[in-house]
């Protein structure tokens, strides 16, 4: 039985641990961390469960294709329970609120009521919102893999994303604030325009709508934690092997083969090796000599471009089940975080989701895009972390209080993860978990095969721009298709 080893136990490199798994192979996986997950990851805090990544699953819903890879992975199955809330979020704009429904005539109908004189863009938009969400990721084999089961698209569900396909292009040339900025109503424009980044495409806005429009895009219960712990007691119940706080030093390379790993100065022998972790980082940090293939100089151009966030958590005894999940404010005055102003300010709640906090209370997250690294990085350096991280959470509680009164003195838990705690316990580019595309760019794929070193693979979320857990998931799938390629053994042919 060939021995593969997997770089990282996030998404990535559980999913191509589990499919190398089921196809055959003796399989472990080196994490850093000392749980699996990588960026779908919550952790606990005095009775709080804070969420640091899931926050809608792509293929949640049976009539996905994606659907099937995460009940192959175990993430899911008949028995998970999954909440699918409606309005997925509000926007307040000085009291003013617009919601996005799930049903897009009840959100043509609440805009309409909001903004008459919108009337016709509002119309536009939910048309276009529609031909969106017939958009589905394909489940596909890659060429001359042998399968036990073959995985093609549905002609019909290609055919329901002819009419969009043209939108593609369109709505990649603009970012989503300049859509927003098609409309009279500052209330329609705060909705549409302040829920991703600013640098993103209306593209993403529009793929992001359609997903909850179909039905898709829920929260499972238990959120990051139970997800992986899922994913992982699948991988462990098929042979796989976790170790974790298991840091890799290089990527060992004979005679153009891999041949293992060294941790800790030691050989850990391998026939292949599957590398999960930030490709970015991991083609110069990885191997005794830069990696360098055609693709791998503009991989390395990705770095800066990487989605960066900051969660400040706060665990408070009160219970928020009857205020909304996720609300986005405007400021009138706005909030000022490592030199850039914050005009929208968001939070939101576990109030309804049991394991979350202790009872009668609720875990509550406010999240800050946006690549502050450096200005962490400086404060690390010079002592003052600690005191920034409080700074920004005492701004972050006062206004929160402003916005529900009825917290006020009932924080009872304070924890803030900045970039810096993503680069450490994930090892990615400034703490990054997806990659920026901004408007115009190419989204372009990266190969999971090596093309110069044999038994050496990738996956991972920078493969496939912007990324997500789809992505990583399909990633892992490939990687272990390559390899079953190249071994010539059956994808899938031990389950």
């Amino acid at each position: 039985m060939k021995k593969i080893i997997i770089v990282g136990g996030g998404i990535a490199g559980l999913s191509a641990g589990v499919y190398a798994a089921q196809s055959g192979f003796d399989v472990t996986i080196l994490e850093q961390h000392s749980i699996p997950g990588g960026f779908c990851t919550s952790w606990k805090r005095n009775g709080y469960l804070f969420e640091g990544g899931l926050h809608w699953l792509t293929g949640s819903s049976a009539q996905q294709p994606l659907n099937k890879v995460w009940r192959e992975l175990g993430a899911i199955d008949d028995n998970t329970k999954i909440f699918t809330r409606d309005p997925f979020l509000i926007y307040d704009h000085h009291g003013q609120q617009a919601k996005l429904y799930r049903d897009v005539e009840k959100l043509r109908a609440h805009l309409c009521e909001i903004s008459p004189e919108d009337k016709k863009e509002i119309n536009k938009f939910c048309n276009d919102i529609k031909k969106f969400s017939k958009v589905t990721m394909p489940l596909t084999d890659i060429k001359g893999v042998k399968v036990k089961e073959k995985s093609r698209p549905k002609l019909s569900s290609l055919l329901s994303m002819l009419p969009v396909l043209a939108k593609f292009s369109k709505y990649s040339k603009i970012t989503a604030a300049e859509y927003a900025a098609r409309f009279k109503n500052p209330v329609i424009r705060g909705l549409v325009g302040d829920m991703l980044d600013e640098y993103y495409p209306a593209l993403f806005m529009f793929m992001s709508f359609g997903v909850f429009t179909s039905g898709d895009g829920g929260f499972l219960e238990g959120g990051s934690l139970k997800m992986t712990q899922n994913i992982a007691n699948r991988f462990k119940s098929l042979g796989g092997k976790i170790q974790h706080n298991i840091k890799v030093e290089q990527v060992l390379i004979e005679n153009g083969k891999t041949v293992g790993v060294l941790v800790g100065g030691e050989k850990m022998q391998a026939d292949s090796v599957i590398v999960t972790t930030d490709t970015a980082v991991a083609i110069d940090r990885l191997f005794a000599a830069p990696l360098n293939e055609s693709w791998t100089d503009k991989m390395r151009a990705l770095k800066p471009k990487s989605m960066v966030s900051t969660f400040v958590c706060l665990g408070v005894e009160a219970d928020l089940s009857d205020m909304p999940e996720v609300t986005n404010y405007f400021l009138d005055k706005p909030l000022t975080y490592a030199g850039k102003e914050h005009n929208v300010f968001g939070y939101e709640h576990y109030a309804t989701y049991e394991s979350f906090a202790p009872k009668g209370c609720t875990a509550v997250t406010v999240t800050f895009m946006g690549d502050t690294y450096d200005f962490w990085k400086t404060h690390k350096e010079n002592g003052t972390y600690e005191d920034e991280k409080k700074k920004l959470a005492d701004t972050v509680i006062e206004i929160l209080t402003e916005k529900l009164p009825q917290i006020k003195d009932k924080v009872a838990v304070v924890d803030v993860a900045t970039p810096l705690t993503y680069e450490r316990y994930c090892g990615s580019y400034h703490g990054g978990w997806m990659t920026k595309v901004g408007k115009g760019e190419k989204m372009e794929s990266y190969p999971s095969k090596s093309e110069t070193v044999k038994g050496l693979y990738f996956a991972g979320y920078r493969l496939t721009p912007p990324g997500g857990l789809p992505v990583a998931a399909e990633t892992g799938r490939k990687a272990a298709q390559h390899l079953c390629k190249d071994t010539n053994t059956v994808f899938q042919g031990k389950i």
